[in-house]
């Protein structure tokens, strides 16, 4: 699989410096990590979730989890994981007969779900990339991670977890501290199966009865953005302790009664001719989901989870690298420049340090890697436009 494998190879070229390079569940984990890109999640819950899974990756989705937990009710946990066991069966059927799937993770509500799950699915555990670990901490954690690694002995293949951070020890203040440094240790203790860690953002809202419009981003929230800086802080760091922090889910995806006018500049569309598109991002509250991506990427975090297909593309979209840092960040890793030093930027607008922007331009080089680098007259509403012709 591919980022943008959906589009002809012919409108790709056209996009794309550098085209994203291909990927399979099997990858090195920091191949995955930096590729999950949008997570699409679906309640396991779907009569027809074989096809669905299909159906969004021949829209370009690598990675959906399938979810046990807070989107269905607790009484249907039961028949959710019957048709998730039919679901995989299904699926293993289509595989043999040439269909690709994205990489699948499931999650789950407790540790022993995963030993059970693994007991039912059989050999169609091979589809399998993982577990979804909910409000992970290092007490609750432990349980979740000898049933993976239980499971990884009966299977015989690697799998991969990806906790989510939402507890409220981890937004409370006065536990904030002691919470990161149990969760830092016991991750570091399973590093080589964490592929990511995930923000809850909707429990962190919960705890205060609050919930954002869509006029604003997790970063307007304060005591919100204040968790994503000590998360990304503790666990994100550069300098080989962090791990792949994913962005907060976007909420919205129908129009809604504004407040504040809309976050998208009309002259990038103008210049391509796709002032519908425009419009139609508007209207869908996608503008807030764009500046949410930025927001995102400034803030140190990769990817991001998704409960609507129409949030995947402007995901993807924003996390193609521009031509103008694929150059700052091949000049910055220059063999030459180990000795560090500054020097003004081919597109002399900025300054590269050759010393502080270099775990920028290594990360950087990683995402192009992952989702490909664009032409140098490519922005995102030709990626937008593209990807939904595609």
């Amino acid at each position: 699989m591919r980022h943008f494998g959906h589009i002809p190879a012919t409108v790709r070229k056209e996009l794309f410096h550098k085209e994203p390079a291909e990927f399979e569940a099997g990858s090195p984990a920091r191949t995955l990590a930096a590729a999950l890109g949008a997570t699409l999640y679906s309640p396991a819950t779907r009569p027809r979730l074989a096809d669905d899974v299909l159906k969004q990756a021949a829209r370009g989705v690598v990675s959906m989890v399938l979810c046990l937990e807070d989107s269905i009710d607790d009484a249907e946990v039961a028949g959710a994981e019957e048709n998730l066991v039919r679901q995989f069966e299904a699926l293993e059927g289509l595989v043999l007969r040439g269909a690709e799937v994205p990489l699948l993770f499931v999650r789950v509500r407790e540790s022993g779900q995963i030993t059970d799950l693994i007991r039912r699915l059989g050999g169609t555990a091979r589809l399998l990339s993982g577990f979804v670990l909910p409000k992970f901490t290092e007490e609750r954690g432990g349980p979740f991670l000898e049933a993976v690694r239980a499971a990884e002995a009966e299977t015989g293949r690697t799998l991969y977890v990806m906790p989510v951070l939402e507890s409220p020890e981890l937004l409370h203040l006065e536990t904030r501290a002691d919470t990161l440094a149990g969760i830092a240790r016991i991750v570091e203790a399973h590093r080589d199966r964490v592929l990511a860690l995930r923000l809850g953002v909707t429990d962190f809202c919960s705890a205060y009865g609050l919930r954002r419009s869509p006029d604003m981003t997790a970063y307007d929230v304060q005591i919100v953005a204040n968790v994503i800086g000590d998360v990304v802080n503790v666990l994100g760091r550069s300098d080989g302790t962090g791990f792949t922090i994913t962005g907060p889910v976007w909420e919205y995806f129908r129009l809604q009664e504004r407040m504040f006018k809309p976050q998208l500049r009309r002259s990038p569309f103008l210049e391509v001719r796709a002032e519908e598109l425009r419009t139609a991002l508007i209207e869908h509250d996608l503008d807030g989901l764009l500046r949410e991506i930025e927001m995102d990427r400034a803030n140190g975090l990769l990817g991001k989870t998704c409960i609507h297909p129409s949030h995947v593309l402007p995901v993807h979209a924003l996390s193609v690298v521009s031509h103008e840092e694929f150059s700052d960040a091949q000049d910055i890793l220059r063999p030459e420049r180990g000795g560090g030093g500054v020097m003004r930027s081919a597109y002399t607008n900025k300054m590269n340090e050759v010393k502080p922007h270099r775990a920028w331009a290594e990360r950087t080089l990683l995402r192009a890697e992952a989702f490909g680098v664009a032409r140098a007259d490519v922005g995102f509403v030709e990626l937008l436009t593209a990807g939904l012709a595609g």
